[in-house]
């Protein structure tokens, strides 16, 4: 870990956990000191080793608030996170035809892409979130005649695209450990949902700070809501309604993997499973003030908690746990991260390319249209080894995992 400081340009410090300035983009060095001249920043700003440029603030940011909340700080997909879960199967119970099989009727139960399920999916996870945003319910009551274009823009399109994976880099993947056992990662957020409020609630919270001729600029890109305000106070409830959709979103894909699984292997068991968001913002306590912790592409890993960091399409991941690291508010880094951006990935590597790498390395793919396939390139992102390598003082890698299948939007 080095820390950029420089007292002419910045009010706080960075801390970035890499071995220099040259593995950083210019774009995230920039968003990083806008960061650091935040009036109401605690401590310091967190970058992790899988960081790189994103939309006012870089992804794999970390930053500690006091009595705000930044929805671009969170981001577009709120809640996006991943869920995993260990088996007692080893990869050779299974031919490489029954994995293209599995991996179809995977396919089949849930839609990719901006696909969503013909009518409405029943399962506890539904219901639980149905409770919530019923006709009645508190939330409901509190919040759709003061943001009815939300509501309108939310329901009762959620309630088709819980138990969907969405596009880009979120993914499910069948992967096998050092011992040969198998595992299932899945990578989802709140879709839509998440989208539309972090949109919603930035033009309102750029409106009001420039009404209140806020002293952070606009060019930052980090309009701000003070938590002690109703509209920050109908932020935080949406966010939260968003994180409960993406949790129960990867739990409805997981049960339907499992379901899948036991027609195959009906000794399967299904065990250490772990469900965590890697886009939110919580309220936590770091030295000594309570604060709006604010995690763009970075987990929570606090002492003896579990923790997911995803490779690259085709690669490694690894299952971690967290040594309780005060200084980078209890955070690691959240996947491999991108030094290609998804044009430039798309260029450099070809369709044809991009599918015989996976061939060449065992990988099973499953995606309907291969078209923008090169934009999730294993090259198009960090090597995850040498991610893990900077952040070791963070976490303890526990696991390593390799793709055996993966199924991409």
């Amino acid at each position: 870990m080095f820390i950029l400081y420089d007292q002419e340009k910045q009010k706080f410090p960075v801390k970035i956990w890499l071995e220099n300035i040259s593995q950083l983009d210019e774009g995230c060095i920039e968003q990083a000191i806008n960061l650091s001249n935040l009036p109401f920043l605690h401590q310091w700003v967190v970058l992790m080793p899988d960081t790189h440029q994103g939309f006012g603030m870089p992804i794999g940011g970390v930053i500690a608030a006091i009595d705000t909340i930044i929805p671009n700080a969170v981001g577009k997909d709120i809640g996006c996170g991943m869920a995993y879960m260990d088996t007692n199967i080893r990869k050779s119970e299974l031919s490489e035809n029954e994995y293209k099989h599995l991996v179809g009727q995977i396919m089949r139960n849930i839609p990719t892409g901006f696909e969503k399920h013909s009518k409405l999916q029943e399962s506890e996870e539904f219901l639980n979130f149905h409770e919530m945003v019923r006709e009645g319910s508190e939330f409901a009551n509190n919040q759709k005649n003061k943001h009815p274009e939300l509501w309108k823009r939310c329901f009762p399109n959620a309630f088709q695209q819980i138990g969907t994976l969405g596009s880009g880099n979120h993914f499910i993947e069948i992967q096998e450990d050092e011992n040969e056992l198998l595992g299932i990662m899945v990578h989802s957020g709140s879709r839509n949902m998440g989208s539309q409020i972090a949109d919603y609630f930035d033009h309102l919270a750029k409106n009001m700070n420039k009404q209140e001729r806020s002293n952070v600029p606009a060019s930052y890109d980090l309009a701000y809501l003070s938590v002690k305000d109703e509209t920050g106070q109908d932020y935080i409830q949406w966010m939260n309604m968003a994180l409960t959709f993406a949790m129960y979103n990867r739990k409805r894909m997981m049960d339907i993997i499992k379901m899948e699984m036991k027609k195959k292997l009906p000794h399967i068991q299904f065990l250490n499973e772990v469900n965590a968001h890697h886009n939110y913002a919580a309220k936590e306590r770091h030295y000594g003030k309570e604060v709006w912790v604010h995690r763009k592409g970075a987990i929570c890993v606090s002492k003896g908690m579990l923790g997911i960091i995803p490779g690259a399409m085709g690669s490694y991941s690894y299952i971690v746990e967290g040594l309780g690291n005060a200084e980078s508010f209890d955070s690691c880094s959240h996947g491999a991260g991108r030094v290609l951006s998804r044009n430039k990935a798309k260029e450099r590597y070809s369709v044809e390319d991009t599918l015989l790498d996976l061939m060449k390395n065992h990988v099973i793919l499953g995606k309907n249209n291969k078209k923008d396939v090169s934009e999730e390139s294993r090259k198009a992102y960090k090597d995850i080894d040498f991610v893990i390598s900077q952040e070791l003082d963070i976490v303890r890698p526990i696991k390593k995992l390799k793709t055996i299948c993966v199924i991409k939007g």
